[in-house]
Order: structure tokens, then sequence, then C-alpha cells
């Protein structure tokens, strides 16, 4: 098979390949970028395999960075443009179940395609347009179907995380695993223990914004992938309903957390620990412990004017664009132009300091300030008083007052 046209993409990189085989070495554009192409969809990252040696490429290339050189990836700097060069090799026996022993360095395609980890990502293009396809992997695309390259033991034994990229193939593409290929999955799912659960947490987060969510998450429960996740062992039924929500496509990642802890029926005080269990950051944690409170009152009610400016203008709009995954209607413009109505939008906003409040009541500093200034801040979102200097400081000794009777 030829290609008719030749992406711009590659066109770009044309001269990189040429450059390679002018010297008199092979050269071919590999890797998921090759199914993108053939699949029509859109090209992220350009690599390059190639016969000549790093030590080759370097001397090839005035302008290099050794980024993986060990492994045989040298990253050449083109102008504006930077590519991934990496040698063809094999690999020896995975004794972690993630990374080989060594790597030895081929002059052979053939070679180097067949540690691959499926069929519909062991193309190679040529410089011409030609696709080099030795695993069948046409006929594959073609039929929707997500086959490993050779035996899938070995692929799976190789690096474990293949059984997750699989899945999450699965969910992004819609194609079905070949028997043998999810049969190997099943058989050896429990070498996930062995993965690192940053690693997992790439590929799971992938799968969860897939287009084919629903047949992705149907196969990680049905393979029993889901059992070495982090805290998904007795979640098996809540991961089958979440995969039935409306088939609308995840688009971002806090509303991929907060719908799967939304439907597993986690509590808030469980979110923290569940998400430190997968590694996540303390930012998204956060925004998702926000969100998921935001969504449980939003499923039932308007927004108060506290709890919009409780979450922000950011996480509001977050938590109104998951109505629609329950079946409701959501308006994120009344939810943005509510927001801007408040009064305030932070405690900085606010006409008095306490600075001002020290001044006025006559008190030594203490914790009742920031008792005091939360009343004031709350009044003012709520429009009890304007927030005007002069009523806040009255508000402020008449609560004081109050407090001390």
């Amino acid at each position: 098979m030829k290609l008719k046209v030749i992406p711009q993409e590659y066109q770009t990189a044309l001269p990189i390949l040429k450059k390679i085989e002018d010297a008199g070495f092979e050269a071919y554009f590999v890797g998921g970028s090759v199914r993108d192409v053939l699949l029509g969809h859109p090209i992220h990252d350009v690599d390059i395999a190639t016969s000549a040696f790093p030590v080759e490429i370097k001397e090839i290339f005035p302008r290099t960075i050794d980024v993986g050189i060990e492994h045989g990836t040298v990253l050449v700097l083109d102008g504006d443009e930077q590519y991934e060069i990496t040698t063809f090799r094999t690999e020896s026996a995975y004794q972690d179940f993630r990374r080989p022993d060594h790597v030895e360095f081929v002059r052979s395609l053939e070679e180097d395609l067949k540690r691959r980890d499926f069929t519909i990502n062991a193309f190679a293009l040529k410089e011409d347009g030609e696709i080099v396809d030795l695993f069948d992997g046409l006929v594959d695309l073609e039929n929707k179907v997500l086959r490993a390259v050779g035996n899938p033991h070995e692929r799976f034994h190789e690096d474990a995380l293949r059984m997750m990229r699989g899945l999450r193939f699965v969910s992004q593409l819609g194609f079905q695993l070949e028997a043998e290929t999810f049969a190997s999955i099943y058989e050896n799912h429990a070498l996930l223990e062995k993965i690192s659960v940053e690693r997992i947490n790439i590929e799971f987060i992938k799968l969860l914004l897939g287009r084919y969510r629903q047949a992705g998450l149907e196969m990680f429960v049905e393979t029993e992938c889901y059992i070495y996740c982090p805290q998904l062992r007795r979640f098996g039924e809540g991961l089958l309903r979440f995969s039935e929500l409306t088939d609308r496509q995840i688009e971002k990642e806090i509303h991929a957390w907060v719908l799967l802890i939304d439907q597993l029926g986690l509590a808030e005080t469980e979110i923290r620990p569940f998400m430190k269990a997968w590694k996540c950051s303390n930012e998204i944690i956060r925004t998702t412990q926000a969100v998921f409170t935001g969504l449980q009152f939003r499923k039932t009610q308007m927004f108060t004017k506290q709890l919009l400016y409780t979450l922000g203008e950011e996480q509001a709009i977050l938590t109104e664009e998951l109505l629609p995954y329950f079946g409701l209607d959501n308006d994120v413009v009344a939810v943005q132009e509510q927001y801007h109505q408040l009064p305030i939008h932070s405690l900085h906003d606010l006409a008095i300091s306490g600075h001002d409040l020290l001044a006025h009541v006559k008190r030594k500093p203490g914790k009742w300030m920031k008792e005091i200034l939360t009343l004031c801040e709350q009044a003012v979102v709520e429009q009890v008083i304007p927030n005007e200097k002069k009523e806040l400081l009255n508000y402020a000794a008449a609560a004081i007052e109050k407090k001390e009777c």
C-alpha cells in the first residue's frame, strides 16, 4: 500500500530521512503516527527508526541530544523542529516485566518491528509513502481488530503495561481484542502488579477519555486487569456502572475522576486516599474533591451564591459541564453570569481587612478575627450587607458583641 498524500508533518521531516539515507542507511517513519495517518486521525508525534547506530546519527547531524542513547534514541534538532530517531533494535529477556535486561542494536527493520506491541503499531512508512506491513496490520486495521505482534504471551511478559495499552486502544479506537490477545491479557493480568502506578495511571486516564469508553471499561473488567489497579479490586460493578453512563465522550481528566468516584459510590472522605493511591497530584485531588462536592449539590438543585463563591468560576463550570452525563440539562453561560454577579470573588475583595478590624474593635489579635471576617465574607456574598467598609465594621462589631453575650 502507498499513501496518495503524505501528511505535512511527514513532509517537514522528509529531509531528515533523506539525509540518513544519503549517508547509506535505512530510515522510516514508525509507530502510532503511521497508524493515525491510516485512520485519518491527527498526527501527534513523528518518530523515526533507522539502521544507523546512535554514534552514526550523531555524525550525520550537527545538533543532537542524547535523550535515551542507551536504548538507541537520539534527539535531532532541525531548525525549530526536533525528532526522536531510534536505531533498529532487539531486546533481551525482561526480568521485571517492564524493562529489557539489555538492548542490542541491529540493521534489520523486521527485527525491530517484531518487538512492537500490536500489529496496528508495527507499520513503517518509507520516504515515498509506501507502507511496510510485515504482520498484516492493514488487515487488522480494516477489520478493527487489536492483535499482539507474534506471541501475545511474550509481548505482555516483555512489558506488562502493554495490556493496559491494549485496553486503552479499545477505548480510543473502538477496536475488538483478537481472541488470543484477549485470552493472554486475562491470563497475565496479575503482571500489572509489577508496573509502577504512575505508568498505569497514564493509560487508565486515556482509557477513561476514550471515545469508546464503554467498550474499554468492559474489557478492563472482563480481563480482570482492574483487580491489580490501585483501590479498584472491589469495584468491578462500579466500573461497569461507569461504563453505562451516557456515551458522551469525557474530554477532561478532572471529569473522568469525578465521574469515576461518583459511580464507585465513594464518600467525600475517601476521595483523597483513593487518588493518592493513584499518585495524583495535590492540585488534581483538590479540584476533584471540590467538583465532586459541587456535583452532588447540583444534581438536585441550582447553585447557591455561597457554593458558587466557594467553588470559584473554573470549578463551577467544571461541575456544570458534568450534568449531561446524568441526563440533566446544563447552562454554562448562566453559571458564568451568576458567578460574575457575585459582589466579591475572594476574601481579598472584601472591603475590610484584619488590620481594619483590630483598629475598630480595639481587641487583641486571635482566632476570632478569622471567624468574624468569614462571617462578613458570607454576609457580603449572600448580599445581606453591601461590601462597604463602614457597613462591614458595624456588622463585625455587632457580631462580636453578640458572640460575647
